[in-house]
């Protein structure tokens, strides 16, 4: 499996963004697609058409990682009770 394989790098990566608390910027950078939605009769309105963000993938797995630290935090020291 590929995870195996870049496993170790993607910690690497994680731990100095974290350490050095700099977010590199093509983390902060999303890729804006547009898709036709189906079955509009007029394609030359906007509202036939739906934008979807496309975000770094390496972004979305740090931000999961950091969310689960933060709700793991909340639930042991009961912050939201």
């Amino acid at each position: 499996m590929a995870v195996l394989v870049i496993v170790k790098d993607l910690a690497e990566a994680a731990s100095h963004c974290f350490a050095s608390r700099i977010i590199p910027e093509s983390f902060k950078k999303f890729i804006t697609v547009v898709l036709r939605k189906e079955g509009k009769k007029d394609y030359s309105l906007l509202g036939s058409y739906r934008p979807i963000a496309l975000k770094n993938t390496l972004a979305k797995v740090l931000e999961k990682h950091v969310a689960n630290i933060i709700s793991k935090a909340v639930e042991e020291h009961r912050l939201l009770f």
